[in-house]
This record gives structure tokens, C-alpha cells and sequence, in this order.
């Protein structure tokens, strides 16, 4: 069934307005008339079964169901992602979305060859967002991860502890701090050694209520970045005897994760 999303839904209204761009989407790619069956979300995980009541310059659906979206995960996972040359960055966006990932942060690390000034970056992260929307209606998800803005490894790093500075244009960046958060920093790193470790510290995820995920770019971590983030109560695990390409570690680790937390 095909999937729309909407702010400020309520289980008290009858029948849901949709316009915009999405009015073209349904009458002229979609094809779809009075009668026909779509879901929209709210954005926080709650699903709207609704069929069309009428198309003209806006549509009009009646609801008849609504429910909770069971294809979100129990525990938020924010995947940290370094950035890698190319359009690389996008199929990670497109993936991560896919199996589960809550938000995407791209950070540019030691490592990383990729430069960007303000202007492309903003516009980069514009593309991004549009990725992982499109990338949550194909893969039903009950909310629209969001992919933040391009940020230092450091500032990365101090969102991991830090409730009281942030970056003011990134106001919802940091947790409040009125609810400890119980996280788990997970770091797959090529010299990790063992899979003991990793297959204890995995086996733990659901006992969380958020896992932050940092995947290095092309060249790897540095040692003093490892250092740095070990220093925040990070695990370094092991994905295997295998150097994997850095969009291969955030799928690997993000289809491991959503395997074992998964309902």
C-alpha cells in the first residue's frame, strides 16, 4: 500500500487532507482514483489506514484504521557515518533507512578527502534528506529518519555526553537532558580483533534505548580517533576476518543489529 506522511494527524479526525506535491504523486504517477486504499503516517510511528474519497486540487481520504507502524525498532539507532567520496554517502543513506536507522549524522573525519564548503553542504544534505524519505515510504517505515548536517569528528564524539552545548542551528541534536539515555557507542574497526567480543557486546543491544553506530571513511580511523572515542566508553568490535568498504560496514552492522532486535 502506498505511504504518505503528515504532521499533526488525530485520531479524532474522520478523514485526512493531503496536498502539495503529493496531490501529483497520487493522480498522475500513482494513478489512483476514489476508492483506493493508501497508509499515511504521522511521523512517529503511528499508521492511518485510509481510502480516497475524492481527487481534485487537494485529496481527501477517509480513515478506517489506525494503528501503530510495526516496522520501526525498539531501540533508536543513530548511525554516524564518515563521509566517502562520491555518491556513496547516498546509498548508505538509502540503506540505513532501509534497516532501521533512526537518524543519520555524516561526519567529516581525519581520514576523509571529501570537501565540501557551507553552500554544497547544505545543498548535499538537502539531496540526503529527500534520499531517506523516499527510502522510508519504500520500506514502510512509521517515521522519516533524519539526516543531520555535515559536523567535525570531535563535535560528533561530544554529542555522545554533551546536554548542554550544541550546535544552535541543530537545536534537536542533543537528548535532554531530563532522561538518562542508556547507550551503547558501537565502533567497527578493521584492527579489532576477535568476534568473541563483538558477539557478546551485540548479543546486549536490546538493553538499550539507543545505539550510536561510527563508521569511518575509506582510509579507516586514525589511532587518535579511536583513542578519543574509547575514551567516551565506545566498543571497538570486530565485523570479521574480512576489510570491508566502509558502505559495507554500516550495512553489515545496521543488518546484524536490526536481525537481533527485530519482533
Amino acid at each position: 500500500m502506498h505511504r504518505f506522511y503528515l504532521d499533526n494527524l488525530s485520531e479524532l479526525n474522520k478523514s485526512i487532507t493531503i496536498s502539495g506535491e503529493d496531490v501529483n504523486h497520487i493522480r498522475n504517477v500513482l494513478r489512483l482514483g476514489v476508492g483506493d486504499r493508501i497508509t499515511v503516517s504521522d511521523g512517529s510511528s503511528r499508521d492511518y489506514e485510509c481510502v480516497i474519497s475524492s481527487i481534485d486540487d487537494i485529496v481527501v481520504a477517509d480513515i478506517v484504521d489506525i494503528h501503530d507502524c510495526n516496522a520501526e525498532l525498539p531501540v533508536k539507532i543513530r548511525l554516524f557515518q564518515g563521509v566517502p567520496k562520491g555518491d556513496k554517502l547516498e546509498f548508505v543513506i538509502q540503506k540505513a533507512v532501509e534497516l532501521g536507522a533512526a537518524e543519520i549524522i555524516p561526519v567529516m573525519m581525519e581520514r576523509t578527502v571529501v570537501k565540501l564548503d557551507d553552500k554544497k553542504a547544505d545543498k548535499k544534505q538537502e539531496r540526503l534528506q529527500k534520499i531517506a524519505e523516499s527510502a522510508a515510504k519504500q520500506s514502510r517505515r512509521g517515521i522519516i529518519p533524519r539526516v543531520r548536517g555535515f559536523i567535525s569528528y570531535n563535535d560528533a564524539v561530544r554529542m555522545l555526553t554533551d546536554t548542554t552545548e550544541h550546535d544552535t542551528t541543530e537545536p534537536a541534536m542533543v537528548e535532554s537532558s531530563m532522561t538518562e539515555v542508556k547507550r551503547l557507542i558501537l565502533v567497527p574497526y578493521e584492527n579489532a580483533e576477535g568476534m568473541a567480543y563483538a558477539r557478546q557486546i551485540i548479543s546486549s543491544a536490546s538493553e538499550y534505548d539507543e545505539i550510536d553506530i561510527f563508521i569511518g571513511p575509506e582510509g579507516g580511523f586514525s589511532d587518535k580517533e579511536i583513542e578519543f572515542i574509547k575514551e567516551r566508553g565506545a566498543k571497538i568490535i570486530s565485523l570479521g576476518n574480512r576489510i570491508l568498504r566502509t558502505e559495507t560496514a554500516a550495512v553489515t552492522i545496521l543488518s546484524i543489529l536490526g536481525f537481533m532486535l527485530d519482533s
